[in-house]
This record gives structure tokens, sequence and C-alpha cells, in this order.
């Protein structure tokens, strides 16, 4: 796998290399990051002009643009600087102009002298009654008339390019297509009666209409299923170099599992059960785990974590549970403590704040193996943090954590087994994008014991009517959060506005029953005002999104959230899960300010009909989008030129199967199929794979 394979060469030349692409227009195309005819080749057109030829302007319902044949007449020049020149021309039916500004008769009477016959092509108004075609697209002689595409594909531009060039740029690109041997498997060609790779570019970039555009015509859909399997086949290439790492075998007796369920108030539910039973067999296995654990807020995923933690200590290893902040941490801490006490196993927190003497007697005691559980913030990565047996890591919350640190993490112990939870619920399409690599369980159901929260939808004007209902509540003892919206992405803005809210509650509520989080916060004092609010001295707490991930306070049971309009569903939705954890009847409270656009009024509609997660996630990506939803750039999620993660989730899940299986049958790509499936790699950069396959 030393290099690019020689068939790919004219693809990925320098972009200069194509038909009328100067130095300039190389430059225009590198803002639209296309450096080589591959990246025109993957630049689609997202519309089409109908070009076929009419008999006449007449009758056409204007402005539209129309191809017609006519017969030059008269040729009008301006009379005056910056003037039109015009030129009158018949079709068979009627007559109409020709208009050109800065047209200089010269040229114009040389290339469409009067008497001629052309075919005209460009976009027909009205103008003062008289119909007129300013500077036509196309004006040729019938004998060229052909080369005029009947549907002539419109292309996204930047500064400086126009459709003539990129056409051209394309057609050049497209004479350099080699034909490749096929990495499609050819049952899944048949089924979907797929062409060739090279045809499928062609007839993409050369489209007879409008349903050639759909991301579901067939040209369209096989380029999509190349770049989901290129990006599988990476993924599955990573699994299988990770997986081949040396594994251990962590086999627990079940004894220190038996005590910890005896003492539990509920029976797991059979979600949890399962994914037990899964994490279970994969610490019994020699592989390497590589597990993601998801489930919607309040499924219990703590429960899972900690057996999943027995096992080791049973096998007389060590695990790890990792936190992005120190609340979520103490929390874990807190959550997993009474657990703990039960099964007789020493539990222990490290994080940025231990320092010295206390710091230190905790990495010895975690060397020895006198520390069975550690939990902590990234001050777990540190060199000096030596375990003594390390078996499982568990990472909380994925996306504060890159691959990188996952593979940092599982160092720390010699092929230490990886589980990460997210109680953010991700629709399959979008897992498989961004955990393809690893394997999922789902917890999709709730506990016993957990009640429904009521959500109302009410607008801003009965912002009175809310207060007075919070004041009966803390009069009753209860707390509630009151989230304030994200200002214009400004975070001054932002704390304005949470700020002017704190004053406005504390004014009607009292001193000292409000408390105040935002981003802006020096950390110290954003958690002493979440602990004040956990330790119920104080009854409020406005707070801008810093508290959506993970808080727990089970006396909170009501969520007040203003401008409800301008968050995203799944934002919305962890953030409702924050009440509802203890058992007072909670309350959720969606805040609109008048009028509502209908995206918004739909997504608080959702929330009001469901509380499922899952639901909820595939709504807000039918919705939103795959990169919206995600935030790409921050999420690790790929970016696709062609495909389309909404409407296309169907062909990333065969992609992912499709992949495991060749790499089953064929892990080092040597059989022709796996060939052509290397030369893919290399047509769609995934220098990661490559890596892989010439390391592997």
């Amino acid at each position: 796998m030393s290099g690019r394979p020689e068939i790919l060469f004219p693809l990925f030349s320098e972009v200069e290399a194509l038909q009328g692409v100067g130095p300039k227009t190389a430059q225009n195309f590198a803002q639209m990051a296309i450096e080589t005819p591959r990246d025109l080749l993957f630049l689609l057109p997202y519309s089409v002009v109908d070009r076929r030829t009419r008999a006449t302007v007449k009758g056409v319902d204007l402005p539209a643009v129309v191809t017609v044949e006519v017969t030059i007449g008269e040729h009008r020049a301006a009379r005056n600087r910056g003037g039109a020149y015009r030129i009158l021309v018949t079709d068979a039916e009627i007559d109409f102009q020709l208009v050109f500004f800065h047209g200089r008769s010269r040229y114009l009477e040389s290339q469409v002298p009067e008497g001629a016959r052309r075919v005209v092509s460009g976009k027909v108004e009205l103008f003062d009654g008289l119909a007129q075609m300013v500077h036509p697209d196309h004006m040729v002689p019938l004998d060229e008339a052909a080369e005029i595409p009947e549907f002539e594909p419109v292309y996204s531009l930047t500064q400086g390019l126009t459709q003539k060039t990129i056409c051209k740029s394309v057609r050049s690109a497209l004479a350099r297509l080699p034909e490749l041997e096929e990495w499609i498997d050819p049952a899944q060609m048949a089924k979907e009666n797929w062409q060739q790779w090279h045809r499928s570019v062609v007839n993409a970039h050369q489209p007879n209409g409008l349903d050639d555009l759909d991301a579901r015509s067939p040209s369209r859909a096989r380029l999509a299923y190349d770049e989901l399997f290129a990006h599988q086949l990476t993924l599955a290439l990573a699994r299988q170099t990770e997986r081949k790492a040396r594994g251990i075998s962590s086999i627990g007796n079940g004894r220190l599992q038996a005590s910890v369920l005896a003492a539990l108030p509920y029976k797991p539910t059979a979600a949890q059960s399962r994914a037990i039973a899964e994490i279970a067999t994969d610490l019994g296995s020699g592989k390497r785990m590589n597990r993601l654990l998801q489930g919607d807020v309040g499924s219990g995923k703590t429960l899972v974590a900690f057996m999943a933690l027995l096992v080791v200590v049973e096998a007389e290893g060590q695990g790890v549970m990792m936190a992005p902040t120190e609340i979520l941490a103490r929390q874990h801490l807190d959550g997993l403590r009474p657990l703990a006490e039960d099964a007789g196993v020493v539990l222990e927190l490290l994080t940025g704040r231990d320092k010295g003497a206390e710091r230190r007697a905790k990495l010895a005691a975690l060397e020895r193996g006198d520390i069975h559980i550690l939990v902590g913030t990234h001050a777990v990565f540190q060199q000096d943090v030596v375990f003594h047996d390390l078996r499982l890591a568990i990472v909380d919350e994925q996306h504060r954590f890159g691959v990188r640190q996952r593979m940092e993490l599982a160092e720390k112990g010699q092929g230490a087994d990886v589980l990460v939870m997210t109680a953010t619920p991700i629709p399959r399409s979008l897992a498989l994008a961004q955990y393809g690599d690893m394997d999922i369980s789902t917890l999709d159901e709730k506990p016993p014991g957990r009640k429904p929260v009521k959500t109302a939808v009410i607008s801003t004007e009965r912002m009175e009517e809310v207060i007075s209902h919070l004041r009966q509540a803390i009069a009753q003892g209860r707390q509630s959060y009151w989230v304030c919206p994200l200002v214009e992405e400004s975070e001054v803005m932002d704390l304005t506005a949470a700020e002017d809210r704190f004053k406005r509650l504390r004014a009607v509520l009292g001193e000292g029953i409000v408390g105040l989080v935002h981003g802006q916060m020096p950390a110290a004092e954003k958690d002493a005002a979440m602990a004040a609010f956990q330790a119920g001295d104080t009854s409020v707490l406005v707070a801008t999104t810093v508290i959506e991930v993970g808080v727990n306070v089970p006396n909170a049971s009501i969520m007040v959230i203003e401008r409800a309009e301008i968050f995203g569903l799944a934002q919305l939705h962890q953030l409702r899960g924050r009440v509802g954890r203890g058992s007072a009847e909670s309350t959720c409270l969606l805040m609109y300010q008048a009028p509502l656009k209908e995206s918004g009024r739909k997504r608080l509609e959702i929330l009001r009909e469901t509380e499922d997660g899952f639901v909820i996630a595939e709504t807000d990506l039918q919705m939103r989008g795959a990169g919206d939803m995600i935030g790409t750039a921050q999420s690790g999620l790929p970016r696709f030129q062609i495909a389309d993660l909404e409407r296309q989730a169907g062909l990333m899940a065969v992609a992912q199967s499709d992949a495991r299986a060749l790499l089953t049958t064929d892990p080092a790509l040597e059989s022709p199929r796996g060939r052509a499936a290397r030369v893919l790699l290399w047509l769609m950069r995934q220098d990661r794979a490559i890596r892989l396959i010439s390391v592997g």
C-alpha cells in the first residue's frame, strides 16, 4: 500500500491541468476546496436548466429560459455611451430582441450577421410589452446546436467563477475518468440496479431532468453509497486493528454483582439486563471491547456501568470512570457510593483539586491495587497516575472526548476495555457515522418509578403567572431551574440576559432564594452555585445551558425554559430531563415569544407529545439535518459531500454491514474486490484507513 494507485493519477493532478483553468480560476476553485480534478467530480450539480429547443417564444410563461431557432434581423447600436445594443430576431411565430450592454458592434456583426440563422438560449423577459433576451447564454450556428445540453447542470459557485467555466472544467475532468474495478458487493449492485462507478459519475454530471438530481436517483445513490462505504471501511479497519491489540479477558464470579442486585429496591429493566450481559461477554472475550452505551435521560446507565466495573473487580482488576467536569465526576461518585458500600468495593475520586500529600496517598493506593474503582475528570490522564491492573475505562458523555483521548485512556491499561456512555439518544444513521467502529448497546426503557414530566407550552406574555406559580412551589419546599436563552451566539449578551433575569427573580422572590450559573463564571463560583442548589440552600437556579449535561438534583421539579423556540429539540429534551428525578410530580414550562415560526412551533409540539428521546432525535435529524444536529465541527462527524445522512440512513447501515463482511472474509484486502476497495480508499482520501492497512 506504498502510494496512490497509478490508475488514479489523472484525477489527482493539479486542477490547472484541466481545459480552461488558469492560475486565477485555480485560485477561485481553491476557495471551494477544489484542488484536483477528483474534487471537481465530487461537486455535483444542485439544479438543472431546461434548454430543450422550442419552436417559439410565443405562449411561454415569462420570465423563463428559452432555447429557440431564430433569423437575425436589424442591428441597432446604442444611442449613447453605456446604452444597450439591440438585435431584432424572428422565431417561427414572433419577433423579439437580443439585448447587449457594452456590446461591441464590430464583434456582434461578425458573430451574428443580419439574415443568418442561429440557435439562441437564455432568459426571456417582458420589458414594456416587448419580449427580450438579455445577454444570451448560448448563441450558435445551427450545426453546433447539439452542443447545448438539453438539461444544463447548475453548480454552486464562488466569487470569480461562472457556470460556463465550471461546466467546461467538469467536461474536461470527466474526460479523465478511469474505469475502476468494482468494490461494491455484486448482490447490492444488482438489487439497486446501479451502474459502474465511471458511468454513475458521468450521469450525475449530465442529468436528464430534475429527477436525476434526487439523492435517490441510481447514479447519485451509488456515489453516496461509495462515500459511506469508504467511511465505514475506515471505521471497520480501525475496529479490526483495535481488537487485534491484546485484550484482557476479565471473567467475574458474580459475587459482588449479586450482592448489589439484592440490595436494589427494584429489578433492572430488560434493557439494562441485556446491556449488562453484552458488556460482560465483551469483557470475558480476549478482544478489546470498544462499546457505546446509549440511553435516554434516566434510563439507568449508572447501574449498567457499575455492574461492568464489578465484573473487572471480581476478576481482581481495576476500573476507572471519567466525566468531563468535576461536578459530574462528584455526581458519579455520589451515585456509585451507596452501590459500592453494598458490595464492599473501594471507590475513590481523583480531580484536579487533589494536591500534595493527599494526592500522593491516593496514587500510591491506586498503584498497590487498594482502590478498586477510580472516578475522575481528565486528571486521570496525567503521567503520574499509575494503576495496579486497569481492565476497564468508562467515559461519560463522548462528545467531550475525542477518539484520541479514548485511545490514551485505554493505553493506561495494556489493552483495557473501553465503554463510552452518552445520554444523548443518537439516531441510528448518525450513531453509525460517528461511532461505526464501536459496538452499540441501547437502553430504550425507563426504570420503574420514573414519573413522566408534564410539559406545557406558554407565551412569554404570561411571565407573571409563571413567577407566581414558582412562588407557590417554593412555599411547598420545591426547587426549580430557570434556563435563559443563548442570545445571538454572544457570550456578553447571554450574560446580561441571565443576570437581568436573576435580578428580576431575586427582587420578586426574595434574597438568598435565587442562584445564578453561566458560562462566563470562574469554575469555583459555578461549582459553589451548583452546590448551593444541590444542597437546597437556594430554591431557584437561573442558568444558561451549562446545566444540560447530567446534573442531578432530585428535589428540583420545575424546569422553566425561556425562548424555548430558539433551542434545538435534543437540547430541550436534555434540559427537561433534569427534572422528574425525585418523587414529586414535575413540570416543564416551554416559554416562547410570539409570533412562532412554523419550525419552532413544530419542535415545541413534539416535546409536548413525547418523552421518548429516540423519537425526538429522529425528528430532530429530519428537521435540522445532520451537520447542525451535533455541530459538525466539534463532533468528529465526517462531512459527506454526496451522501445525505437524513435521507439515506438505510444506505449507511448497509455500508456498515458490507464493510465488516468484506473485512471478515478478506482482512488484508487482498482479493480482487479487496484491492478495488483499496482504490476506493485512495479515491476518497481515507488516509487513516490506508495507514492501518499498510501497518497491518
